[in-house]
């Protein structure tokens, strides 16, 4: 067994990265023999002085690398160097969005195994799938949606069912068949941040909705669709992005009922269904005949996907919405539909969803030890934290002092649509931040949060 321990720098990456790039670095300086032990997890963890996680996702991406072997029970060992154009490019594994509200990622070496295995069996087909194909996805695809919808307690039949590229463009052809420029849709009065750019691009009126704390108000949406005559209602009504909240059954119904009422479309972004272990019943199951329901694979499985799984009301519909992508987009990517397709018969997908599930839920433990006494809302299974700041904080200047630290941060301002921006900070959770990095970050944003931290 190797007594190698990796010198960190300070380039900025998570700390993952640079204890992987170091293992790399000293496979390629011929510092390991092929089949050499790399030191135990718990054991390297304490030399640097990190947490195990950490140096658990480290060994993740070097195995990801091809560069050693895991098997449990026996520890981790160094394969035989591989070939430079088999190396992955750093400059990939750099790239990340902070404005995005991320899932955590896959570290555990096993599940990251069964990721690359299902891309290796994809592989096989890989002319036929630089090909163009259907604008919803082929029938293998659409079963597969189908099965994985039924995880929400859906069995549309398949002709009202599309494979879409990403809830985005699924968005935008939606409310491009609904509604023309200068029609209004009605939403949340804090709303998620991709439907105002949407709108906005469309020439759609945004008209935000009062709430308390189930969500919408029935009856104020019931006044505001004798006022506005809108085309739609956009909802975001599990684990809310950026709020957190989740609507409960009985004002679902509640809701359902008004739109029923009105005969009112309904676009449900059902972006984080998937993730609670047992989340209210989808809008699409109270009122089928009028919603559109986008099961977005971004936060479950992972955005680089681009993809999400779309019920449209009935065959018709699904139909139009068929047309409308053609014109925006052409087709979902059948490189990644081919995989997501994979995944979920394999079950690869939903263990995905499960390590989601579970480290959401241990990042939200670190977010409540660290942010003790601040004042933001919360759910278990969030990706994020609704941070309401301190009397005194501003929303920009607190985003300047938190410039360059690996810690997603984006205003009020982006949600609001009714009213004043609130001084309020969504903070995402997720990413490629390791636990223990996340907790660094956020007791700095703690910091400069507390008594005196705005001093100059």
């Amino acid at each position: 067994m190797l007594t190698w321990t990796p010198s960190l720098g300070t380039s900025g990456k998570p700390r993952y990265l640079e204890i992987a790039d170091a293992i790399e670095t000293a496979i390629r300086a011929g510092e390991f023999a092929t089949g050499d032990r790399l030191p135990p997890q718990r054991r390297m963890a304490e030399r640097l002085g990190i947490d195990f996680t950490t140096v658990s996702r480290a060994y993740a991406e070097a195995q990801a690398r091809g560069l050693v072997d895991s098997h449990v029970g026996r520890g981790t060992f160094v394969k035989a160097a591989a070939m430079p154009q088999d190396a992955p490019d750093p400059r990939r594994a750099r790239e990340e969005d902070l404005s995005m509200n991320m899932p955590p990622e896959p570290e555990d070496p096993e599940l990251i195994a069964r990721m690359r295995e299902g891309l290796q069996a994809v592989s096989s087909n890989l002319v036929a799938l630089l090909r163009y194909q259907s604008a919803t996805g082929g029938e293998q695809d659409r079963e597969a949606a189908s099965s994985w919808l039924s995880m929400r307690g859906m069995v549309p039949r398949l002709d009202r069912v599309a494979v879409t590229p990403g809830a985005h463009v699924t968005m935008t052809a939606i409310f491009s068949t609904l509604a023309k420029p200068g029609d209004r849709v009605l939403c949340e009065a804090v709303t998620y941040a991709g439907l105002r750019g949407i709108a906005a691009g469309l020439g759609l009126v945004l008209v935000g909705l009062p709430s308390d704390g189930a969500g919408i108000l029935p009856g104020a949406l019931d006044e505001a669709i004798a006022r506005h005559k809108p085309k739609a209602l956009y909802l975001n009504p599990t684990l809310h992005n950026p709020t957190t909240l989740t609507i409960p059954q009985e004002r679902r119904m509640a809701i359902a009922d008004v739109v029923i009422a009105h005969r009112l479309p309904l676009v449900e972004d059902d972006a984080y269904g998937f993730i609670p272990p047992n989340a209210p019943t989808p809008f699409a199951t109270l009122a089928p005949e009028l919603t559109w329901h986008i099961g977005g694979l971004a936060k479950c499985i992972g955005a680089g996907l681009r993809l999400a799984y779309t019920v449209a009301p009935d065959a018709r519909a699904a139909l139009a919405l068929g047309q409308a992508l053609r014109a925006i987009a052409v087709m979902p990517a059948p490189l990644s539909m081919a995989l997501a397709t994979r995944w979920i018969e394999d079950g690869t997908a939903d263990s995905i969803r499960r390590f989601v599930r579970a480290e959401a839920a241990a990042r939200q433990e670190i977010a409540a030890e660290v942010l003790q006494g601040f004042d933001f809302a919360a759910d278990r299974h969030a990706f994020n934290i609704w941070l309401k700041l301190p009397e005194g904080a501003g929303r920009a200047e607190l985003m300047g002092r938190m410039a360059g630290r690996h810690v997603g941060l984006m205003p009020s301002d982006a949600f609001t649509v009714e009213g004043a921006p609130e001084e309020r900070m969504r903070v995402c959770l997720g990413g490629a931040i390791g636990r223990e990095d996340l907790r660094r970050g956020l007791l700095s944003l703690a910091g400069r949060l507390q008594d005196g931290g705005w001093a100059g």
